[in-house]
């Protein structure tokens, strides 16, 4: 994938968490924030904070979450980017991050 291709998708797969983060913060008890190019999460209680961003030279994008940092690829069979490990989408790992955080099942 060339870095304009990354940077399409990328900009996509986040605009589009973002604005399901936006519909579920309704539901939850969070607060996403979308701004130049990364996509934060914040918490209240308890407190925290998740990163999404794009690493465009290694044509990744990068989650900062429960301490961890998480590296999800582009799956062009899923057409989504995916965590290597548990082959999950990059909206099915933040609503388990999520979730995992404020026990209690996400749906995004």
């Amino acid at each position: 994938m060339d870095e304009q291709e990354f940077r399409t998708r990328s900009d996509e797969a986040l605009q589009a968490l973002y604005r399901k983060l936006s519909h579920a913060s309704e539901q939850y008890d969070f607060e996403p924030d979308f701004n130049s190019g990364a996509l934060a999460i914040e918490f209240e209680e308890p407190k925290a904070k998740f990163v999404v961003s794009p690493n465009t030279p290694v044509r990744q994008i990068w989650v900062s979450a429960h301490s961890k940092s998480f590296k999800l690829d582009w799956n062009r069979d899923k057409n989504a980017f995916v965590l290597a490990d548990t082959q999950q989408t990059l909206e099915q790992m933040i609503a388990g991050a999520i979730g995992q955080l404020i026990g209690e099942p996400v749906t995004l």
